[in-house]
């Protein structure tokens, strides 16, 4: 156990405090009772004196205000929650080919409207990251279940050169395996990927295809665009093809055991996700248990009130 306000445990000595003046106002109260009572009278007149019992209200609610002092420094503890495991990986293609309009309004419009209507669809249980990628991948949202982070993410995507659909691969096998193991069970795992599907930098496909075979990890393909895509650079005075490669796909989604679609419906999107099983792991996460010594302080306190109120008629 911990405490994340330790600089208020000084208060104890407060509580320390308590305890000296009690100790000497008992002594000073034996001192006066020897000098001024006849003993022998007082035994035959009150025989039955409170003795040690007197001290146990005393002893109660100092015990109360010490275990309000501890609540008060806030104390923690760590602890093993349960935590879903299951997870997708969403990689968007950011690459300029993405601009071809024969996607309506654009292939990259298509795929973010698409991406957030799986975002939105997607069970609120199952952890969901994004990686985005062009001539490189980047995780740009770790595997969560803040769906507004990883719609936000999609929302301000940037297009540059080159396709890296295998880096893309790897950067996503890369998130999961950060996820915190699960002994003695498989964490169900998938990887979406949204691309016009021509690979032009980075690890092959088939690099990556082995990779996501070796940690069991299907990928699925969504293919935007169509076979007479063109797009138009300042540098270029004709538009340039930019055909989509929906072989390369196929083969990727086949290989790994995912599926391939060419144009994603939302009844296609909900089936990426309706098989991906569940598995609830724990991670340690420091809590506070603050409630635990007040509520050790409000049961002290009553039974001082009650032990006050038995043994001598009166609150304390």
């Amino acid at each position: 156990m911990t405490f994340l306000a330790p600089i208020r445990l000084w208060l104890l000595i407060g509580v320390g405090g308590l305890l000296v003046l009690y100790v000497l106002a008992q002594m000073r109260r034996r001192k006066y009772a020897l000098r001024f009572t006849n003993m022998a009278l007082l035994d035959q007149v009150a025989p039955n004196r409170p003795g040690w019992r007197r001290h146990l209200p005393a002893a109660a609610f100092l015990l109360a205000v010490a275990a309000l002092v501890l609540g008060f420094a806030v104390p923690a503890r760590d602890t093993r929650v349960p935590k879903e495991r299951a997870t997708i990986m969403l990689a968007l293609d950011t690459s300029l080919s993405m601009e071809a309009t024969d996607v309506t309004p654009s292939r990259i419009q298509a795929a973010q409207s698409a991406a957030k209507a799986f975002v939105d669809q997607l069970p609120a249980r199952i952890n969901l990251g994004l990686v985005t990628f062009n001539g490189n991948a980047t995780v740009a949202v770790s595997p969560t279940t803040d769906r507004e982070a990883v719609k936000t993410a999609i929302d301000r995507v940037k297009l540059g050169e080159r396709t890296a659909i295998g880096e893309a691969i790897f950067s996503s096998l890369g998130a999961l395996s950060q996820l915190p193991p699960v002994e003695g069970t498989d964490v169900p795992a998938r990887i979406v990927l949204m691309t016009d599907g021509t690979t032009t930098d980075g690890r092959s496909n088939d690099q990556a295809v082995a990779a996501a075979k070796t940690a069991q990890v299907p990928v699925t393909t969504i293919a935007f665009g169509t076979d007479h895509g063109t797009i138009k650079l300042p540098q270029e005075p004709f538009p340039i093809p930019v055909p989509v490669d929906k072989a390369a796909l196929k083969s990727i989604s086949a290989d790994t055991g995912g599926q391939f679609y060419a144009a994603a419906s939302e009844s296609q999107l909900k089936q990426v996700y309706d098989n991906i099983g569940s598995s609830v792991g724990f991670v340690t996460e420091l809590r506070e248990i603050s409630v635990w010594f007040i509520a050790a302080a409000l049961v002290l306190l009553l039974l001082t009130g009650a032990l006050s109120l038995l043994w001598f008629q009166r609150l304390p």
